[in-house]
């Protein structure tokens, strides 16, 4: 059964749901989440996305990311997708919002508002192989610089998000 996202306007008023692929089929508006974990060192923890992903595989971005569930609150929905896709749990704290729109080679739109939450964890995940093929720990100012110098790499709503909001990219 394919999954909904919940279609929502610029204010991230919840205006119904869809079934995700035709959301993004459609570039509809639609509540997503990022969450980035910091170690003690405060290097931030990048996943690889898998292989088999419908867009944007084996491209490098922030630890988690998915889409909130009709009545999940954006904590909730991160707590739970961090767990599924990296096998840990920690504490996280929503930091900010944007909307950005990014259309991709295969037709399909990501256009999503996006709910970006931050968290600690010194340990070693237990990543799932079917979200992710591999992740690795970076200081905030090296993502910076690969990002400039390799875009290829990473995802295309990590990339907005870096040159958007990078001040705000730390955990406190």
């Amino acid at each position: 059964m394919e999954e909904n996202v919940i279609l929502v306007d610029e204010q991230d008023n919840q205006l119904g749901l869809m079934p995700k692929m035709e959301a993004h089929e459609k570039a509809l508006l639609h509540r997503a989440f990022s969450v980035f974990i910091f170690n003690k060192e405060g290097e931030l923890m990048l996943q690889q996305r898998a292989a088999h992903k419908y867009h944007s595989p084996l491209l490098w971005t922030n630890t988690c990311c998915s889409h909130q569930r009709d009545g999940e609150s954006n904590l909730e929905a991160g707590k739970r997708r961090l767990v599924e896709e990296m096998g840990f749990e920690t504490h996280l704290k929503e930091v900010f919002s944007f909307v950005y729109k990014a259309p991709f080679d295969n037709g399909l739109t990501e256009h999503e508002l996006d709910h970006v939450m931050v968290g600690h964890f010194d340990g070693l995940p237990k990543i799932n192989s079917e979200e992710v093929a591999s992740y690795k720990w970076m200081k905030l100012e090296a993502v910076k610089e690969d990002i400039e110098l390799k875009p290829n790499l990473y995802t295309a709503w990590f990339k907005i998000i870096f040159k958007e909001s990078y001040s705000k990219l730390t955990y406190a």
